[in-house]
């Protein structure tokens, strides 16, 4: 149902079980799947596609060029994969030529209030961004990590899977997968309890995890060592292991650390 007030191009292809309201734009090259709903006053443009059952609410600004004053002009996209909630005042910016040409949503995500996706960031799956959460470019997040209120990611900066970063946080290194972020920049406050309880871990495994992360961030040696050192009944644990791959692969831009209080 397309309420007759909404402005839509000819050239878009809208699968006819859309619900579009009142006041909505619909610019050229944008692909909408089945079963999306855009509540009202939604502007949606540019090389973007939608997947299946996304909510748009009003105000949302999806697919209008990046902000990145290097962005000439050039051709890029924006993917929106299925199941995803874009609450009032959202935007999402397209990729750049420094960044792939593609910014990229996967599945079953929430972005509250005001929240921001820059260009050619990648956003995985089962994430939950709180009011006015903001990315700069390029932020890659992982699955299951949850973004406080107002806080604030640093461009190129990855969020391991089941992390959490706390309202208020300006987050200027990479995050490993279960950490808990919150306030001060580049400290990590320890792991995500909630997160990796939702998981299904018992209190034996989380403890584990516990002491591993306090091992590796001992600050008596470096990480590599720290690492060559865990007892192997750690790493036994798949979700160490994550976390050591994690700080193998990105940790040549930073990790924060854990600071035990």
């Amino acid at each position: 149902m397309f309420h007759p007030t909404a402005v839509i191009s000819k050239k878009a292809k809208i699968h006819s079980s859309v619900e579009i309201g009142p006041f909505c734009i619909i610019d050229d090259n944008v692909n909408i799947s089945e079963g999306n709903k855009l509540i009202s006053n939604v502007h949606i443009t540019g090389n973007t596609t939608i997947g299946l059952n996304n909510t748009f609410y009003p105000f949302t600004s999806i697919g209008h060029i990046p902000q990145d004053l290097k962005y000439k002009g050039e051709k890029s996209f924006l993917s929106i994969g299925d199941n995803n909630t874009f609450r009032e005042n959202v935007t999402v910016n397209p990729g750049t030529e420094g960044g792939g040409l593609k910014t990229v949503i996967k599945k079953n995500n929430l972005f509250m209030v005001g929240t921001h996706i820059a260009h050619d960031c990648i956003i995985n799956s089962n994430i939950v961004m709180a009011n006015n959460a903001t990315l700069a470019g390029h932020v890659e997040i992982y699955d299951n990590a949850i973004l406080g209120g107002n806080c604030g990611v640093h461009q190129f900066v990855k969020i391991g899977k089941f992390a959490m970063i706390g309202g208020m946080s300006g987050v200027g290194k990479n995050i490993i997968p279960y950490g808990l972020y919150t306030g001060i920049r580049e400290n990590l406050k320890g792991i995500n309890l909630i997160g990796l309880k939702r998981k299904g871990l018992d209190t034996i495994k989380i403890n584990k995890i516990d002491k591993a992360i306090k091992e590796i961030f001992n600050e008596s040696n470096s990480i590599e060592k720290n690492i060559a050192k865990l007892n192997k009944e750690y790493l036994e644990i798949s979700e160490i292991g994550e976390i050591i791959e994690f700080i193998n692969k990105f940790q040549k831009r930073g990790i924060c650390k854990y600071i035990d209080d």
